[in-house]
């Protein structure tokens, strides 16, 4: 355990007492289990000067019912000593307002005996500036990486002793060997590619036997999984980045925890996970947590039952299980400097619980940003979970983002349709943004066409490249945070129907051996060269035009199934086109008179050149960008 030591202080005794005395200690450490009562704290570290100033210590050992403890300090004080009914446990509170970094000791004294322990706890000093950190926006591009399947920098670490699950590349949903390092050797192919920040799948230990490589079951919330790297690894990934300009998140799950964690042997409390006479699983009906007509049986079903029958629900209405997960949110934080979190299922846990776990990040980090996973598929099911929303009553999540799940499920849908309708083809995602009125803040939403968990986007437009280039261009160019799953840019597939390891394919080339290796700009041919050059394009784009980050925009009813929508500001106007007709269309531009003004002159973004408005033709299932020429470029 990090930073943990004992020092034994033994009493002046006759001598004639010896022997009592050694009994007596022989005695103690036995009942205790070695010669501390504390065989593991949480967390290992902490900080002086964070705006909240009180710390919860969670210490777990042996018989802590026989000690008094005290803290050894001049600015350290005990507001509070909490001994849960399971004697293995004690939470200490502790003001830390007036502390000052150095080290402490937390002092034990058995209440039948003369022999004390003495644990010391550091306090660290606070990185430059931390408060203040600016989280990822609008201004970013995210790219989502799946750790286990995108690069194997280092096969030393594929199998470590007391790790149940070692690397299989022939299982689909085995462990396959990626890691920090294999992130760490192509963040120069990320930058080149044009992304801005990186979300990586959980990195913490999930050390069940098998199924293991998503990280979704922590069974260490304190611990990078050794087969990923070491807790330098991540920190060096988040100074590199940085260095780069680019930005890091780390995916974090509240609602559940891993059967193989170390507390599921010997909880502190028994509402500490839901429990039920026999496994209860979840209803996953979210829409409990607000219907106003629900029955309690239900809500309860969604709220309280288990993810998977290896993910124990965790109990967030607990006021200790909560402070624990803000406080190892706030440590991952403030160690790695992350610039925000992704939080899963988290439509799934406590309301009131997740809402103080967020506030106490944000009250820390007031300029970060967090988003939620809400897997729901109307905008007012997802708007109800964004900070600010007054449909949502008095409950206020304090969540600054959330994951725009209908434009997903919209966008390959409406791409397929060649024929417009009232309701088919490009209107679908028209109305789509016609419904950003229930956001509290639609610019600070991240949207994407795939991820982890859902069919490949390619795949869904039936590999058909015109589509997928037409769904890039509106991700990348449209209000919100862009979202790339890793391979997006090189056109990877995979259904849902053949399970998530098809989703969830090696990146060609990331392993030794590999007979493909797309990271290798030389070696990208046909539809993943074409498909990379294309989202490279895109990428550079969005960051040499500031206002395809920030600009307001502007759409037009979709006709003949052409869409056409201006992102603009004071300094600088895009037009873009997505016709997703069969055939072409000769642009119109006296209908966009309230935003062009004859006299405008314009590029195409695409090749360069001056368009001649009298005979601009937007091509058959392309997109056009139309570049004012005045517009000013900053990044």
């Amino acid at each position: 355990m990090m930073g943990i030591r004992s020092v034994v202080i033994r009493k002046s005794f006759p001598v004639w007492r010896g022997v009592l005395l050694l009994f007596f200690v022989m005695k103690t450490l036995s009942l205790l289990g070695g010669n501390t009562p504390v065989t593991r704290m949480e967390p290992p570290f902490w900080w002086s000067g964070m705006t909240n100033d009180t710390l919860q210590l969670m210490l777990h050992g042996k018989d802590f019912d026989r000690f008094d403890v005290s803290v050894t300090s001049n600015t350290v004080r005990i507001i509070s000593v909490v001994r849960p009914p399971n004697t293995h446990y004690l939470f200490l509170y502790l003001d830390l307002k007036d502390s000052q970094p150095g080290t402490f000791y937390i002092d034990f004294k058995s209440k039948k005996s003369t022999i004390s322990y003495r644990i010391p706890y550091q306090l660290r000093s606070r990185n430059a500036d931390s408060r203040e950190r600016k989280g990822f926006s609008n201004e970013d591009v995210i790219y989502l990486i799946m750790p286990d399947r995108f690069a194997n920098g280092d096969p030393s670490n594929d199998r470590i002793p007391g790790m149940l699950e070692g690397i299989d590349r022939n299982l689909p949903g085995g462990r396959h060997g990626g890691d920090i390092q294999g992130i760490m050797e192509h963040l120069d192919y990320l930058e080149d590619l044009g992304v801005t920040t990186l979300w990586s799948t959980p990195l913490l230990e999930d050390n069940l036997p098998a199924y293991s490589y998503h990280g979704y079951a922590i069974s260490d919330y304190y611990r990078i999984d050794p087969r990923y790297g070491r807790l330098e690894d991540y920190q060096a990934l988040a100074q590199a980045l940085h260095h780069r300009g680019m930005r890091l998140i780390m995916d974090y799950v509240t609602n559940h925890c891993s059967s193989a964690h170390w507390w599921m042997r010997d909880l502190p409390y028994e509402d500490w996970v839901h429990q039920f006479p026999e496994f209860r699983r979840s209803n996953y009906r979210m829409s409990t947590q607000y219907d106003p007509y629900r029955a309690k049986t239900d809500y309860e079903g969604c709220e309280k039952g288990w993810f998977d029958t290896t993910m124990p629900d965790l109990n967030q209405s607990n006021p200790h299980l909560i402070r624990y997960l803000a406080q190892n949110a706030i440590w991952w934080m403030e160690l790695a400097a992350l610039d925000g979190l992704r939080v899963d299922t988290y439509s799934y846990n406590d309301k009131k619980g997740i809402a103080y776990w967020t506030k106490r990040i944000m009250d820390e980090y007031p300029h970060t940003n967090i988003v939620g996973e809400v897997w729901m598929h109307t905008q007012a099911e997802i708007a109800y979970w964004q900070s600010g929303n007054a449909l949502s009553g008095n409950y206020d999540t304090h969540l600054p983002s959330v994951m725009d799940f209908p434009l997903h499920d919209v966008l390959a849908k409406a791409i397929r349709e060649d024929s417009a309708s009232w309701f088919d083809g490009i209107i679908k995602v028209y109305n789509n943004f016609v419904l950003d009125f229930v956001y509290p803040d639609p610019s600070n939403i991240v949207i994407f066409g795939e991820n982890h968990d859902t069919d490949r986007l390619l795949y869904t437009l039936g590999e058909d490249i015109k589509r997928y280039k037409l769904a890039l261009t509106l991700l990348l160019t449209t209000r919100g945070i862009p979202l790339l799953y890793y391979g997006t840019e090189v056109g990877l597939t995979g259904q849902k129907s053949k399970g998530d390891g098809d989703l969830r394919r090696d990146f060609p080339g990331g392993w030794k051996g590999d007979t493909l290796h797309l990271f290798d700009p030389l070696q990208r041919k046909g539809r993943a060269k074409e498909l990379h050059d294309f989202t490279k394009k895109l990428l550079h784009l969005r960051k040499e035009h500031r206002v395809l980050q920030s600009g307001k925009l502007l759409h037009f009813i979709p006709e003949n199934n052409v869409y056409v929508y201006f992102r603009y500001d004071d300094n600088a106007l895009v037009m873009i086109v997505l016709n997703n007709g069969l055939k072409p269309v000769s642009l119109d531009y006296n209908r966009f008179s309230e935003i062009v003004s004859p006299d405008m002159k314009w590029y195409n973004a695409f090749s360069g050149k001056q368009i001649d408005k009298r005979h601009c033709i937007a091509p058959a299932k392309s997109p056009l960008i139309l570049i004012k020429e005045e517009n000013k470029t900053s990044r």
